[in-house]
């Protein structure tokens, strides 16, 4: 099988093509490839496919073997390959993912994809479709005790399911701790993935992610999406956000008339390979 691995801010996956490979059980390959020690090491896998409703299709696996909805880090890096290695010639396309389909408008440097802006589409609100079960239609700044300790969340999905809050100290966090603590608490039916964020000002934030299925990752596209979303909600920035993840920084935007969530980020090409 061939394959290039690729990474948007640190959050690397391995990416096969499958208009040139059949690939028969994604799951059991996720793991096997996504092991840094015994596989080529990665948050998971993507497959690039035909779609009979998009440009493409992006199907993504966890580095634990669960399948995926929605990766804002991978879907830059599916464009930048769809472009780079020659399968579209267009500098924007759509991609058919299983939160729905996505449209990317590519940055183009010396023949090279180097920058992409991805309509993430609106963020989802109401409790009961992230999900995460509460009495409240919306789940904003709400308190719950986790490992003993009372933390207030803000829920967001962005195809996959967020829990938001806001910390003092991002960098001294014991993630991995608290992470699978919150990643497997009874309130959320589906996992969920937690971004505990620090605001810097208006226009900042800086995050650390857990996600559920990889653990902590150097980056997270949809959460990114899901911070900005969250700290305009509480009052806490404006509508265009940088947020600065371990990996780099995101720009988010959230279009409140037109509720749609833009990111706009790198993505990379790490090396290409046989497994």
């Amino acid at each position: 099988m061939k394959f290039t691995k690729m990474q948007g801010l640190g959050n690397d996956y391995v990416y096969v093509n499958c208009f040139q490979e059949k690939i028969e059980n994604p799951s059991e390959l996720s793991i096997k490839v996504s092991d840094r020690h015994f596989g080529i090491g990665a948050d998971g896998l993507i497959l690039i496919k035909p779609s009979d409703v998009a440009d493409f299709e992006m199907e993504m696996y966890n580095a634990d073997g669960s399948q995926g909805a929605m990766c804002g880090n991978g879907i830059r890096c599916v464009a930048k390959y769809v472009y780079d290695y020659g399968l579209t010639d267009k500098t924007s396309i759509t991609v058919n993912t299983k939160s729905g389909i996505k449209y990317l408008d590519l940055t183009i440097e010396n023949g090279k994809a180097v920058q992409i802006r991805v309509n993430m589409g609106a963020p989802i609100l109401e409790a009961s479709r992230i999900p995460v079960v509460s009495s409240k239609e919306r789940v904003i700044n709400e308190p719950v005790i986790v490992d003993g300790k009372e933390y207030h969340i803000t829920a967001v999905s962005m195809g996959n399911p967020h829990a938001v809050t806001y910390i003092d100290d991002v960098k001294g966090l014991e993630i991995e701790k608290i992470g699978p603590q919150f990643e497997n608490h009874e309130i959320f039916p589906d996992r969920v993935n937690t971004e505990f964020v620090k605001v810097l000002d208006s226009h900042t934030v800086e995050m650390r992610v857990w996600e559920r299925g990889s653990g902590e990752t150097l980056a997270c596209g949809t959460g990114a999406c899901a911070v900005a979303v969250a700290s305009i909600l509480n009052g806490l920035t404006e509508e265009e956000v940088t947020v600065k993840l371990l990996g780099g920084d995101l720009k988010i935007r959230w279009d409140r008339k037109e509720n749609l969530v833009y990111m706009t980020g790198p993505a990379e090409v790490v090396f290409d390979g046989e497994f």
